[in-house]
């Protein structure tokens, strides 16, 4: 077993990040520049939007959060984004999610500028993925295929089996990798809550992405020896052991299913610090104008 390390490698993609953003700065005369926008107070989008911020900063960007109670009208958020999407100092624009329930995520996402999009959710951003065409790719996704392609692994004529459906992760990665590209090629299986016998369909992956929310659902006797997995679950329970109140688990059963596998990511650790690269491309591509001239 040997791990993919995305401490080890997001460091290294900061640092490449960082000499671009300084020469960016000499063309375009300011900083890459990012906005997010948080709606109340989730723990977890509390912690995700802190770290997005402080990597701004590392590598050189500028970064600015606008903060709002969860009162606010789908109106007055709508209004926001639209402001900053005429904004020419402003290259990137995130919304966290999830927002309140009485705030459509589809709106958010349709009203935030394309060219902008450096999240890669709106249907534009999608539509020109799926066409294999420039886009900015979902962060996730495309932090994964930083990684497959920084530890050199084989792809092409692989059976991928992603489990899970979801339009930030699951969806996108299947047409990823499925794509006539590198990292990809593959023949992908999409599974879900609703697949009977997903066992059945993991046994056979040469490649397993996993992103269901679900702690340790992936158990040793639904993998073969020799696979890949990647984990993108990130569940959340508290503990009295830790510093922070709360301790972090996979959709893998890490400690059991490890000792299968060729390669894994770990939790924390793997890919939700490569997603956070995946962002940071973005809004660099974002800046220098590489998708949207």
């Amino acid at each position: 077993m040997q791990l993919l390390d995305g401490k080890f490698v997001s460091e290294k993609f900061k640092q490449q990040i960082a000499v671009e953003a300084a020469e960016a700065f000499h063309e375009i005369g300011r900083k890459p520049h990012l906005v997010a926008i948080l709606v109340g107070h989730d723990g977890g989008s509390e912690t995700y939007v802190a770290s997005k911020m402080k990597n701004c900063e590392e590598v050189g960007f500028k970064s600015t959060l606008y903060r709002y109670e969860t009162i606010i009208t789908e109106a007055e958020l709508l209004k926001k984004i639209e402001e900053i999407n005429v904004d020419t100092t402003v290259d990137g624009l995130i919304v966290q999610l999830p927002l309140p329930g009485h705030i459509s995520a589809d709106k958010v996402s349709e009203k935030i500028s394309h060219e902008k999009d450096v999240d890669g959710f709106h249907p534009v951003n999608l539509g020109r993925m799926q066409r294999n065409l420039p886009s900015f790719l979902p962060a996730t996704p495309y932090g994964i295929l930083l990684m497959l392609s920084e530890y050199g692994i084989e792809t092409a004529g692989k059976h991928c089996v992603v489990v899970g459906r979801s339009n930030i992760v699951g969806s996108p990665m299947s047409i990823l990798m499925a794509r006539n590209a590198n990292p990809g090629n593959c023949t992908v299986t999409v599974c879900h809550s609703r697949t009977p016998d997903i066992k059945k369909f993991t046994l056979d992956a040469d490649i397993l992405i996993v992103a269901i929310g679900k702690k340790n659902f992936i158990t040793a006797d639904m993998v073969k020896d020799g696979v890949v997995i990647i984990d993108v679950g990130m569940n959340r329970e508290t503990s009295t052991k830790t510093k922070s109140g709360y301790k972090l688990y996979g959709d893998v059963d890490f400690e059991n299913v490890a000792p299968k596998a060729l390669w894994i990511t770990p939790v924390p650790g793997g890919v939700g610090l490569m997603t956070i690269i995946g962002l940071l491309k973005n809004t660099l591509g974002s800046a220098k104008k590489e998708i949207y001239p």
